[in-house]
């Protein structure tokens, strides 16, 4: 099937279609003697897309032991309430400040009105369904699961958002990232290099906090990571190293239009859309210039709202 990808060892990558184009949302599979964790759920839409790669496992939904979401962004989060509905043993393991908003998900649909308004919320997200708290596990820091004999270890990722988590595959010892290691696109891939760009969506971004989860996770030398937009990368040392350095640029765009007043969010973006133009060009990406910023679009708008959400935290008026 075209929307897997096996990376072996019981790991794959599922596309579920959402986000109107190929291999930008993957929720993984984590496949142990027939039973099933999914670290992350995308978004409705892609239900049935998750249920037909199950079924082409050999997997049945009673097999599914856990749904992990790695934080409750919907676009990593938006479908857990109607799986949970389909998975009848399935546990969710989510950051103890985000099961809240799994039992009663209204005020995380109001987050995501504030941030894409309620037409495109309703269009991309459709109906946000409950989980009954008695289904949850709050992941805690260095906690494991047992997945039919193979451990996954729970790690606490704040930067991103507060109520980031990062899974570690205890077996192989690869890590699923969600948005702590960034975005790494495969259309940028070039003769199997990739490359990787921080994302700093609103409204919880910290830069401090994000590099010291970056920090963690290369404390464990890992092989490969898995993002969720898009899938397995490897050469580890070298993307941590360009995601330090990017935040850091990104928190110096910001700083330096802290007080560019109405203007602030336009030059910011404009600002972004040059960097993500140099490092193209500086790491030679598969795809360059306006290319690259098509690609890249929603992100950088997203990016230039979170670092603006920042600035007004850290620097009020």
């Amino acid at each position: 099937m075209e929307f897997i990808t096996d990376y072996g060892n019981g790991i794959m990558a599922v596309d579920s279609g959402c986000g109107g184009r190929p291999q930008f949302d993957a929720v993984h599979f984590v496949i142990e003697k027939g039973h099933v964790a999914i670290i992350d759920t995308a978004m409705n839409s892609g239900v049935p897309l998750l249920l037909e790669a199950l079924a082409a496992q050999g997997v049945r939904a009673e097999q599914v032991d856990y749904v992990i979401l790695s934080h409750i962004h919907l676009d990593h989060a938006g479908a857990a309430g109607t799986l949970m509905a389909l998975l009848p043993q399935a546990k969710l393991v989510v950051h103890p400040r985000g099961a809240r908003h799994m039992i009663e998900p209204a005020r995380l649909l109001a987050g995501t009105v504030a941030v894409y308004g309620v037409e495109v919320v309703q269009r991309i997200y459709g109906d946000i369904l409950p989980v009954p708290a008695a289904r949850i596990i709050e992941a805690q820091h260095g906690q494991t699961l047992d997945l039919n004999g193979r451990t996954l270890r729970l790690l606490d990722t704040p930067g991103h958002a507060r109520h980031h988590i990062c899974i570690r595959d205890e077996h192989t010892g690869h890590i699923f990232t969600g948005d702590t290691f960034g975005l790494s696109y495969r259309e940028f891939d070039r003769n199997g290099r990739c490359f990787a760009f921080p994302t700093t969506t609103p409204v919880q971004f910290d830069p401090v906090a994000l590099h010291q989860s970056i920090d963690m996770l290369m404390k464990y030398s890992p092989q490969a990571i898995y993002v969720t937009h898009y899938g397995q990368v490897r050469d580890i040392p070298r993307l941590g190293a360009d995601l330090h350095r990017l935040i850091d640029a990104l928190v110096a765009l910001a700083l330096s239009l802290r007080d560019a007043g109405a203007t602030r969010h336009a030059q910011l973006k404009r600002a972004i859309q040059k960097l993500v133009e140099e490092e193209a060009a500086r790491s030679n990406w598969g795809l360059q210039g306006s290319d690259a910023l098509r690609l890249l679009d929603m992100d950088i708008e997203l990016n230039a709202q979170g670092l603006s959400v920042w600035l007004d935290a850290m620097h009020p008026a």
